[in-house]
């Protein structure tokens, strides 16, 4: 098995590695690409160092079987012809195929078998957000069809990347040794002690690009006519994102069948013990691969609702994780060349 990693240098492409050396992925030779400023870099994997190539146009991609690309939508697209061309499966993280009919949309939890049929030979990574929900979602779908969702997403700073990390954490080394914050750069507001109601940019019905995605991609990878309404917010925590999530069901679903399913299903650890102040928190999810669930109620305003709260890793199960659990799928059917 030959493995490329594209953007290896990002807080995604670092993610990889270290997944793909947790979960023993078997592979006997990696491959690593990034840009000009992150070619030369050397990292080590399973005891090798691997120096960072130049992605460039050519036949680098001759002989790899599947191609984990994370260095954003512009560079996927212009190299996605490069990549795929001898047979290599394209595992994209990006936004740039999520919604093109030819190209899966694949959540493993959710529609594993949506990664067989890829024309052009391309798997998109759905978005971070709509990842962790439909997790979740999907149990409660397996007993009574969701007609409704609405969430409003509290996200961490790394979900914008390791250099808006870094500067939440210079914002608040500001506040403690200045009085003030003077570094604003990955974020149109200081984050440090604040919330954001703003991710990605504003589309022309008031939601965001952020937000919008969440309605389409869920639609996509559930095969549903659920319409899903969110409000999506970047909050001052380092790593994992969290959801409030209410949905309508077509028959009521009780809360005593809700914590089985979450608790039954692949992927989500339920931590739901509010007597004892048990819930779900960014700092417990951090650096987790499952999507945790709590504070799972009835919505005393709709009988059939359910409300309930997760969080979760984005740059693992929200992004990284998702890709090798679709790579894992694909080796374990034996659909790779």
């Amino acid at each position: 098995m030959k493995v490329a990693i594209v953007g290896a240098s990002g807080a995604v492409g670092q993610e990889f590695l270290r997944i793909l050396d947790e979960r023993n992925f078997p592979i006997d030779e990696l491959l690593l690409f990034g840009s000009e400023r992150s070619a030369g870099t050397k990292y080590n994997f399973r005891g090798k160092e691997i120096e960072v190539r130049l992605l460039r146009h050519g036949n680098d991609f001759r002989d790899i079987d599947i191609a984990f690309t994370s260095a954003g939508g512009a560079t996927s697209k212009e190299f996605a012809e490069d990549i795929t061309r001898y047979g290599a499966v394209m595992i994209d993280n990006s936004s740039a195929f999520r919604m093109d009919d030819d190209v899966p949309l694949v959540v493993p939890e959710c529609n594993a078998e949506d990664a067989l049929k890829r024309p052009r030979g391309i798997i998109a990574n759905p978005n971070c957000t709509t990842i962790m929900m439909v997790v979740c979602l999907q149990p409660i779908e397996n007993i009574s069809h969701i007609k409704r969702i609405r969430v409003a997403s509290y996200q961490s700073a790394s979900g914008a990347g390791a250099a808006a990390m870094a500067e939440l954490q210079q914002q608040y080394r500001e506040i403690i040794e200045e009085g003030e914050v003077k570094t604003i750069d990955k974020f149109a507001h200081q984050l440090a002690y604040n919330v954001i109601p703003q991710i990605d940019v504003f589309q022309p019905n008031g939601y965001t690009k952020e937000e919008m995605k969440m309605y389409h991609e869920t639609r996509k990878i559930m095969h549903t006519d659920a319409r899903c309404s969110s409000m999506c917010v970047r909050v001052s925590s380092l790593r994992s994102h969290s959801e409030s999530v209410w949905i309508e069901t077509e028959s009521p679903v009780s809360v005593e069948q809700a914590r089985e399913a979450f608790a039954a299903a692949p992927g989500i650890t339920l931590k739901d013990d509010p007597a004892n102040l048990v819930y779900p928190m960014p700092l417990d999810t951090a650096g987790r691969d499952d999507i945790f669930v709590g504070r799972v109620r009835k919505d005393i305003a709709d009988d059939c609702g359910l409300t309930f709260w997760l969080s979760g890793d984005q740059i693992r199960k929200g992004a990284a994780l998702n890709a090798v659990q679709i790579a894992e799928y694909l080796v374990k059917v034996g659909d790779v060349k």
